[in-house]
């Protein structure tokens, strides 16, 4: 593998950083976040080492869904800024060496967009069949309600054309009819227009709702995903589709394009990550080992994208019953912190009772993960979540620069968290100036996965290390090889791994100084302290640690 091929493939091993425009930093003194004020902090992410933003939705919204009901695809909420200053910050994004890729939102939009206004003014309207519409709506199935605390249906009677139109969410967000050509070929103008200003990509939310639940149904569900990604790769060669596709994994290879990878670029990979949770909670690797034993591989270009917390609930909805009340009890006991029956609307750090030594190592899981690490804006500095606010709203609290907040002059639109995750205890500018802080740490995680290509690009292997509690992996790539150790559990365990092929090897430390040396049967014994993580390069007797990487061969 060449170095370059890091950059033609750059997603492969990005760090991507999702971030919500309104709640990141406010330039203007009015409370709510903006451009501007991101623009503010491109080189403070540029610090952290993320090579790629991504961005939760910024376009003009009547905001009854945090942004996610969109009144026009072509501009910017006036909340938040201008064209001009969305322009300014992709330029000073690009110049620090940061891709950007936004939300695409195109399964629905707000019924307050003047598609759907037209399309509703009455039957014969030309944008008529631009959304769904029925004059006896199908049955419901109540397994598909995704906001079962807010909807009972997925249709809902229109008065002013005496119809009934699908939405998939809520009742507010009218699906698009992605049936209807003209539709298809609109989506691909949004697509195209935010590229010429610069865009990478873009995250396409609820995929199988966009192409799947489309009434009349299409010939070919995925023709459309590769139609998408045909139109992009003629725009700009290196953009990418990261997909949200929550299902199960023999369903979920279909939306890569089988072995073509000619649909969806990357998808997060949401069975490790709940599986990854039931094994954080039992203290037992074997939930999160057979998930990835099982994982199909992407397509030679495709890849996953690993997450242990997003800006949505914290899902579990592919754990049994009682799985999911395993995790409940131990991360979210109380009613209001779980949400839809399914979930939890915490951030990482509450869940783990902000042990630090317990936070860095779930983090370090994270970034070794075989995949490309995506995480939520906050997560480096240890953020809490606010349980006062509405629903999922918790974890979307303003960013914590300053030991009084620092988010904006003015009295922010969303109060910030209380008690130990306030901005006086949880800030980045005291973190900064901690050696031993958690920013400190991410920064050093995301330094060491950039310098190890095989966690992301090599073939991975799940390894036995004689204690339940201990999760080791082990990637190999062009010859070189990393291997990754870590101890779920609050005691200090010792592990014992196989190494075949490394024999008379030595392992240096990654994270910290020191070395291991593997047996001439391939053996190697090692000691980790509760809640302990090393990452270890293997290199032979006659070569140095740093020259046994794949990018120095």
């Amino acid at each position: 593998m060449r170095l370059t091929y890091t950059s033609d493939v750059w997603w492969k091993n990005a760090v991507v950083y999702c971030l919500d425009v309104e709640t990141f930093k406010d330039g203007n003194g009015d409370g709510v976040g903006d451009f501007r004020g991101l623009t503010q902090q491109i080189d403070y992410l540029a610090g952290l080492g993320v090579t790629c933003l991504w961005l939760m939705p910024f376009f003009p919204t009547p905001n009854k869904d945090d942004g996610y009901d969109i009144t026009d695809f072509y501009s910017i909420d006036p909340r938040l800024g201008t064209l001009g200053d969305f322009v300014e910050f992709m330029r000073t994004a690009h110049d620090r060496g940061l891709r950007v890729i936004a939300d695409l939102v195109v399964n629905h939009t707000s019924d307050q967009h003047p598609w759907f206004k037209e399309s509703r003014s009455s039957k014969n309207s030309p944008l008529r069949d631009w959304y769904v519409w029925s004059d006896k709506p199908e049955p419901d199935d109540p397994s598909k309600v995704v906001f079962p605390d807010k909807e009972d249906s997925l249709w809902e009677w229109d008065n002013r054309s005496k119809q009934y139109y699908l939405h998939s969410f809520y009742k507010h967000q009218p699906d698009l009819n992605v049936a209807n050509p003209e539709v298809r070929d609109e989506i691909t103008r949004v697509l195209g227009f935010w590229m010429e200003l610069g865009l990478s990509g873009f995250r396409v939310d609820a995929v199988p709702f966009l192409i799947e639940n489309v009434d009349p149904k299409l010939p070919d569900p995925h023709e459309f995903l590769q139609d998408m990604r045909a139109f992009m790769t003629r725009r700009k060669g290196g953009s990418i589709l990261l997909g949200e596709v929550n299902v199960p994994y023999p369903e979920l290879v279909k939306y890569f394009g089988d072995g073509l990878g000619d649909q969806v670029t990357m998808c997060f990979d949401f069975i490790s990550m709940q599986k990854a949770w039931l094994s954080l909670a039992r203290q037992d690797a074997g939930p999160l080992a057979d998930a990835l034993r099982e994982r199909p591989k992407p397509p030679k270009d495709g890849q996953w994208a690993m997450f242990l917390r997003n800006h949505d609930e914290l899902t579990l909805d592919k754990l049994t019953d009682e799985e999911r009340q395993e995790v409940f009890d131990a991360f979210g006991p109380e009613k209001d912190m779980q949400i839809f029956g399914r979930g939890l609307r915490r951030r990482l750090p509450t869940m783990l009772g902000g042990d630090l030594r317990h936070v860095k190592m779930a983090y370090s899981l994270l970034f070794s993960l075989p995949g490309t690490p995506v995480i939520f804006y906050g997560e480096e500095i240890g953020m809490g979540e606010n349980l006062a606010e509405e629903g999922r709203l918790a974890v979307r609290v303003p960013m914590q620069w300053t030991p009084d907040g620092g988010f904006s002059q003015a009295d922010p639109v969303r109060e910030m968290p209380e008690g130990s995750f306030a901005p006086d205890r949880v800030n980045v500018a005291d973190q900064k100036r901690d050696t031993a802080s958690l920013l400190r740490w991410f920064q050093l995680l995301i330094e060491r996965y950039r310098e190890c290509p095989e966690l992301a690009w090599g073939t991975y292997t799940v390894l036995d290390a004689g204690h339940h509690a201990v999760f080791a992996h082990r990637c190999d790539a062009d010859g070189a090889s990393v291997v990754v150790v870590h101890n779920l559990c609050d005691t200090a365990v010792d592990a014992e791994l196989k190494l075949p092929g490394l024999e008379g090897h030595q392992l240096t430390d990654l994270l910290v100084d020191g070395t291991l040396d593997v047996s001439d049967d391939a053996t190697v014994k090692l000691p980790l302290g509760p809640h302990g993580c090393r990452w270890l390069r293997a290199s032979p007797p006659q070569i140095a640690p740093e020259d046994a990487g794949v990018m120095s061969q």
